[in-house]
């Protein structure tokens, strides 16, 4: 008798990892796809690639625009980027979830991101023109606003990387290792091309607010093409009329701010400079606006929002400035800074003087002195003066380069230590180079930013002066007249200054020179004074490796 054969035992499972239950499906191909599997790959990975370009302008953008607004670019940049980093992390965790519906979710964040990221600078610059001076109740406004900014984008750029991995694996299935490497070398290298274009292409080609809104665009056709045409069978009809209801309308907004940028910041500038914009230009990253000067309105230079030339406050700021510092010897003085004209117009108000060295930062400012009528008559047309030589370089690098004993006079008009691009001008080896420059008798002089209101900053120039081997005398002036002196729309109530020399200065006006209008010798010793009430002891200097006017 013949025996039944016995059943055949099953084939071995495919070599591979065995699906996990429960998790979203496996694929080992997607059958669906209009291009060969290693195409559809190198599509993902350009994906990647652009939404991480975009994804690291955005951060670039909030430090940036929110540094302008509200200064001390360390503090922000670390604002923005701790928040983002945690976010990430927050949402690829989150996007866990989401990997079932990997085609949808992808479109739908990065149509998110794009309207978000692509608006927020314009958000913010709204936000601080409409609202002025962000003080009392909008005290903290700025930083919760740039937060939140953060915080969204955070969680949604986090979210990108797990759901591009599900789409590449739904391609052609690879290992977990090899698909993670391909994945972030894209995503790397589209970071780097990102943070490079910013300041190289974006900023200076299209500002701040165009910029970001093309960005937004660019992120929101990139991930709306790569689903609709790439994994167009993983959606419903219901997904398909979703995401395209979505992306065209996050475009059609984009494109309507991006036409109505020049209108916007045109409004944005009269509500922050009181409706008399004159001039309004970019030099390199920094925003040069020029007011006034018509109908009996004294001209004003403000620097990226920040008053620094003009005003009602001028001639006592200007005076307070560089006429103690001339009370002594003056044939030769160097200004940093000064690019307006003026201090060096009170320079040449005293006898005696043979040369006046201007080293501005940008040549924007001095052709604006020269060229302006109303700038030039505030400055008296000393850019006229052969004794006036103007050079534009980096305060820091002029001095390096300066001879010993090469001035008689060093005066520092500069923007507050407080702005981090400042820093290193209110550091101890900067005033190590300026005593280096300084001839036997020779005097700095060195605004200081407000007493009242940054206490510990002023005192902590006036300790990084001595501890470069200065004697120093520091004065408080008060700011009696109407006009502000800070950032656009906020009064500042005084300024401080440091005299130093190498023996300890007398504070004095020089006899010889015109009296001026608001400086007596009564009032500067009434300014010694007024400063000493302030005085915070035993504070450390400040150091190129070891800043300390940052927080």
């Amino acid at each position: 008798m013949i025996e039944p054969h016995a059943p055949a035992p099953p084939a071995p499972p495919p070599p591979g990892p065995a699906p996990s239950s429960g998790g979203p499906p496996s694929f080992g191909g997607s059958t669906g796809l209009p291009v060969r599997p290693g195409t559809g790959r190198f599509l993902v990975l350009a994906g990647a690639f652009f939404c991480a370009a975009c994804g690291l302008v955005y951060e670039l953008e909030l430090v940036a625009l929110a540094s302008y607004l509200m200064g001390d670019s360390v503090t922000q940049a670390s604002v923005v980027l701790s928040v983002m980093v945690f976010a990430m992390g927050v949402g690829s965790l989150a996007a866990k979830r989401l990997r079932r519906h990997a085609a949808i979710g992808f479109g739908l964040i990065e149509a998110t991101l794009a309207l978000i990221g692509g608006c927020s600078a314009m958000v913010l610059y709204a936000v601080f023109a409409w609202t002025g001076d962000w003080g009392g109740v909008w005290a903290y406004g700025p930083r919760c606003l740039l937060v939140v900014f953060s915080l969204v984008m955070g969680l949604l750029i986090g979210a990108e990387v797990p759901l591009l991995m599900e789409l590449i694996q739904r391609i052609r299935r690879q290992d977990a290792g090899g698909a993670v490497a391909d994945l972030f070398a894209a995503d790397y290298v589209g970071a780097l091309v990102g943070g490079l274009a910013f300041p190289f292409l974006l900023l200076p080609m299209l500002g701040q607010l165009t910029g970001a809104l093309l960005t937004g665009a660019v992120n929101a056709v990139v991930g709306g093409g790569l689903v609709f045409w790439l994994f167009r069978r993983d959606l419903t009809p219901r997904g398909r009329w979703l995401l395209l209801v979505a992306n065209l309308a996050v475009l059609g907004l984009l494109a309507s701010l991006t036409a109505l940028v020049g209108d916007f910041e045109r409004a944005a500038r009269r509500a922050v400079y009181d409706g008399d914009v004159r001039v309004a230009l970019q030099s390199g990253e920094q925003e040069v606006v020029l007011t006034g000067g018509t109908h009996g309105r004294p001209p004003k230079l403000f620097l990226d929002g920040r008053l620094r030339a003009g005003g009602h406050d001028e001639h006592p700021y200007h005076e307070a400035l560089v006429r103690p510092a001339m009370a002594g010897p003056h044939a030769r003085v160097l200004i940093l800074g000064g690019g307006d004209g003026l201090a060096a117009r009170e320079v040449l108000r005293h006898p005696g003087v043979e040369r006046v060295d201007v080293v501005a930062p940008a040549p924007e400012i001095v052709r604006l002195a020269r060229g302006d009528p109303a700038l030039a008559r505030l400055n008296a047309r000393v850019f006229d003066d052969p004794r006036v030589r103007v050079s534009t370089a980096d305060a820091f690098c002029r001095l390096r380069r300066t001879p010993k004993a090469a001035y008689d006079v060093v005066i520092e008009d500069l923007p507050d230590p407080g702005h981090t691009a400042s820093t290193k001008l209110y550091a101890q080896e900067f005033y190590g180079l300026a005593r280096r420059a300084l001839a036997p008798g020779g005097r700095l002089v060195v605004h200081a930013g407000p007493v009242s209101s940054r206490p510990r900053v002023f005192w902590t120039v006036e300790s990084t002066i001595r501890a470069a081997g200065l004697r120093t005398v520091p004065y408080r002036v008060a700011d009696r007249a109407s006009g502000s002196s800070g950032t656009a729309g906020r009064t500042v109530h005084d300024w401080g200054f440091v005299l130093a020399a190498r023996t300890t200065p007398v504070l004095g006006l020089d006899p010889r020179a015109p009296r001026p209008r608001t400086l007596t010798p009564e009032s500067l010793t009434a300014a010694v004074r007024d400063a000493d009430r302030t005085r915070i002891p035993r504070l450390p200097p400040s150091t190129l490796v070891h800043p300390r006017y940052t927080g």
